[in-house]
């Protein structure tokens, strides 16, 4: 005879879903709070990226450097963009893994969606940037004919003989 109250390995108990586990929220709710979220991160990302943008403006025209001393020669890479896009793209994506641990699927994959799109800004922050230009005076490739007047190389380089 068997218990109607016993629940059987791999069935679900009827009432409630998995035990000890709230059910998956019902209705629109888990696609609005996935709205919601995008909306909320597009406000803050906007700004954001106004922000840095200006900044490689900035940096790009030659004003980002304090009045009166000269611009860098090679500024380099500006890693603020990627490490801001980075902790950006990270703090996304542990909301959206606390979503989807807490069954809000569509909100969680929404999350994961702009976590992707975070990552690929800030890989593109540090990948692109300005062409690096050629020298304006390159060196000359072909073989020069050697120096006659006794001295070192150095000697025939600046004589142009």
């Amino acid at each position: 005879m068997t218990h109607p109250e016993r629940r059987l390995p791999g069935r679900s108990a009827e009432r409630g879903g998995a035990a000890g586990r709230p059910p998956a929220p019902g209705g629109c709710a888990d696609p609005l709070l996935g709205l919601f979220l995008v909306v909320a991160e597009v406000t803050v990302c906007v700004p954001l990226f106004l922000g840095l943008g200006l900044r490689a403006w900035a940096r790009s025209s030659g004003t980002a450097h304090a009045k009166g001393s000269p611009p860098p020669a090679d500024p380099g890479t500006d890693w603020v963009p990627l490490a801001v896009l980075g902790v950006l793209a990270l703090a996304v994506a542990l909301v959206a893994v606390l979503l989807l641990r807490g069954r809000w699927l569509w909100a969680g994959g929404m999350q994961v969606i702009v976590a992707l799109v975070l990552c690929a800004a800030a890989l593109a922050s540090a990948g692109g940037g300005e062409a690096r230009e050629e020298p304006s005076n390159p060196a000359p490739t072909w073989n020069s004919p050697p120096c006659r007047s006794g001295g070192n190389s150095d000697e025939c380089a600046r004589s142009g003989g």
